[in-house]
């Protein structure tokens, strides 16, 4: 049985891909420091997870794996006080240093990124992953800084896999509800509004949870030995949308709903607006082509479109019995959930626990 380490195992991706990867007769370990762990909508299968900071993460963590998963990051902008380089240079830094174990120990090493490193682009064209990438943001940047230390690393005996995801949505034990297709979903089911926080002018590809799991899954299943650093876009060609026609899928599937739009001077939920869009325009939008994943990577498919995953997920709410308080939970939001930890004096401010 393979043996498979994941480094962020107790976020919104790493609760679902351990139990996926269990259930495919893959053995998973978790590291985890636990800022998102108590943020449970239902409850995750169980796997033995070790609480470490990932820039902690040594040789006698990693030997012994078949296989490095490093799903651990920061994954929202920007944090008060604290700069871009504060954030997210040690971010760039332990996941090099990972990287380097992997080559040094034999041990494959895949590296989730990010559809966002094309940032603003020509919405006439789709983007390959040998398009210029355009990072708009410091958390795409920081993307971008991974992948090409990773390309310093390749040669004839180190592969690293880089998985440039689209926009993840669809239901997870510890679900994201900071991500459009599943905040949209929330609102319109708590409160009876899909409420856009931009014009939604803007494209995005998008992509399923599970397809996600099912694209890291054939990744260890080929383990490369090319000698390159082997770039992917993850999702379908055909699940590119416009923000807006996103929330008019949403309110058609919501008996009842109402499309609104967030005003500047509106009280809302101060956990739906993003910082990082201006006067109601959203200046990231890129369309992307993900043909090269379905030519080189064995086994890959999408099992989800838009569509069909957006009316699995208002299911699943319903059933789960999702409330406003559940969804005004401030584990369920990244950037509000670290903030808190730090302005309570949990964390410092470089992001290590503090000691009680």
């Amino acid at each position: 049985m393979k043996k498979v380490l994941v480094i962020g195992s107790q976020g919104y991706l790493g609760s679902l891909l351990t139990s996926f990867l269990s259930s495919n007769q893959i053995s998973c370990l978790g590291i985890d420091t636990g800022f998102f762990a108590e943020g449970k909508l239902t409850e995750p299968d169980p796997v033995t997870t070790i609480k470490k900071d990932a820039r902690e993460v040594g040789v006698k963590d990693i030997k012994g794996f078949d296989a490095v998963i490093l799903l651990a990051g920061i994954s929202n902008d920007p944090f008060g006080h604290m700069t871009s380089e504060q954030i997210y240079d040690p971010t760039r830094d332990y996941a090099i240093n990972i990287a380097k174990i992997c080559k040094d120990n034999g041990i494959q090493f895949i590296y989730p990124s990010s559809c966002s490193v094309y940032g603003a682009s020509s919405t006439s064209q789709f983007l390959t992953e040998s398009s210029k990438v355009n990072p708009q943001t410091p958390y795409s940047l920081n993307k971008v800084q991974v992948e090409n230390e990773l390309l310093k690393l390749v040669d004839d005996n180190f592969s690293p896999i880089s998985l440039r995801l689209g926009t993840v949505y669809g239901i997870s034990p510890r679900i994201r509800f900071d991500v459009v297709i599943n905040m949209l979903c929330g609102l319109g089911l708590t409160t009876g509004k899909v409420t856009l926080n931009s014009n939604g002018k803007a494209w995005r590809p998008h992509l399923h949870i599970e397809d996600v799991c099912r694209a890291i899954k054939c990744s260890l299943d080929w383990n490369p030995s090319n000698g390159k650093l082997n770039i992917f876009n993850v999702g379908n060609d055909s699940d590119n949308y416009q923000i807006i026609d996103i929330a008019k899928l949403i309110h058609s599937e919501i008996e009842g709903s109402q499309l609104t739009y967030l005003g500047k001077d509106q009280k809302d939920n101060e956990y739906i607006k993003d910082r990082k869009i201006q006067d109601g325009v959203d200046t990231r939008t890129y369309k992307v082509s993900f043909e090269k994943i379905y030519n080189e990577l064995p086994g890959f498919t999408c099992k989800w479109n838009v569509e069909s995953g957006i009316k699995d997920l208002i299911s699943q709410l319903k059933s789960i019995g999702l409330t406003n308080q559940s969804f005004n939970r401030r584990e369920f939001y990244r950037l509000q959930q670290i903030e808190f930890l730090h302005s309570s004096n949990q964390i410092d401010d470089d992001l290590f626990w503090l000691k009680s």
